[in-house]
């Protein structure tokens, strides 16, 4: 609209507001034009998250797929953080992203139901969807494995640690207590608590100190009710805990003894 379309008017939210402006208020938004615009935001927020990455984190992914060819890593996230379409950093490291968002088990009610989690058993759907996806994607890897093996005639399934005959051995890793550890747990994973030193600038464990000292960030809209219930969930999954890592370089020896069983 250019300026001058309702200038002959005295007061353009009055009963005279011209035609061509409620004309313009009430038509709809091409769907390829909102598409568009949600796309562009979301290519920068992640290329925004690229730019902010703790450096060490490509080269523990590194080490973790040379000591581990065949593993699968999915990331579990409450948003629309996804590591597969961060193409310059981590996509190469991640087979697969399940998102709370995702329509999983009908539900519509994302944010709500996020903010009214109450125990591990609310928690526990997007972990057991993270995992339907693992054996999905392990099944076709033992398959593909299969076909090589008949082609190559080498005698071995081409695989290493993903026979059948092989126990699979799940570890999730986070910085939140409740949802990370407890909720993957309570489903049967193996947990690492990233508890990073205060150069990090890690928040997630500061919200929920004692004595007044909690730091919650600006953005935050949690009532007192809704932190106390985390911090409930928090204590309560303290003991869940396996591996607690300061420093993301300790990521692959934390891996190793859990699999080890140190």
């Amino acid at each position: 609209l250019r300026p001058n379309s309702y200038s002959h008017h005295t007061n353009p939210t009055e009963s005279n507001t011209p035609i061509i402006i409620i004309r313009w208020a009430k038509s709809s938004v091409s769907q390829s034009v909102v598409e568009s615009i949600y796309s562009s935001w979301e290519r920068e927020r992640h290329h925004s998250a690229e730019r902010h990455l703790y450096p060490e984190i490509i080269s523990a992914l590194q080490q973790i797929k040379e000591q581990h060819p065949d593993v699968i890593i999915g990331a579990v996230t409450d948003g629309k953080a996804n590591p597969m379409l961060m193409v310059f950093s981590l996509a190469p490291y991640f087979d697969f992203c399940m998102s709370w968002e995702d329509d999983a088990s009908g539900r519509t009610e994302f944010f709500k139901e996020l903010g009214n989690v109450d125990g591990n058993a609310d928690l526990q759907w997007i972990y057991r969807a993270a995992f339907e996806k693992y054996l999905s994607l392990a099944e076709n890897q033992r398959e593909m494995a299969k076909v090589d093996d008949s082609v190559s005639d080498s005698g071995s399934d081409g695989l290493d640690g993903a026979g059948d005959d092989v126990e699979t051995v799940w570890i999730h890793i986070g910085d939140d207590l409740a949802y990370d550890v407890g909720g993957s747990a309570s489903c049967g994973a193996k947990t690492i608590l990233l508890d990073l030193d205060e150069d990090y600038g890690q928040t997630a464990k500061l919200r929920f100190l004692e004595g007044g000292n909690a730091v919650n960030p600006s953005w935050n809209t949690a009532s007192k009710e809704e932190i106390a219930n985390r911090k409930a969930m928090n204590d309560a999954a303290e003991v869940m805990v396996d591996k607690r890592v300061s420093r993301l370089t300790m990521l692959p020896d934390a891996i190793d003894e859990i699999l080890k069983g140190v």
